[in-house]
């Protein structure tokens, strides 16, 4: 299993309005590409919260080729969406990891 992680640092003023959006619009547009099983919004706990809260979303697929399908032709998009929504009131960083057995 692949797992595309992304890493969210939201401005507080957008914070409740952002996080219904990614649950509500964002995550299930990804999961409508066809190239994720499942996709999962978490915050992080123990963090320094006085510039905003930090969030991971974690989109789930079977295969690294799946991945690369989405980076091809879903991935410009996405972030534009993103960006037309929030501006620069957040900050993402980006890892990709594989499931070890």
């Amino acid at each position: 299993m692949i797992v595309y992680n992304v890493t969210i640092k939201v401005d507080p003023s957008i914070a409740g309005d952002w996080r219904q959006w990614m649950l509500r619009e964002h995550l299930p547009m990804l999961l409508q590409t066809g190239c994720f099983t499942d996709a999962r919004l978490f915050r992080l706990l123990d963090q320094d919260d006085s510039d905003g809260p930090t969030f991971c979303a974690q989109y789930y697929c079977r295969s690294r080729k799946e991945y690369d399908e989405y980076i091809d032709r879903f991935s410009a998009e996405m972030r534009e969406e993103t960006v037309k929504h929030w501006g620069n009131k957040f900050v993402a960083f980006r890892s990709l990891m594989q499931e070890q057995q």
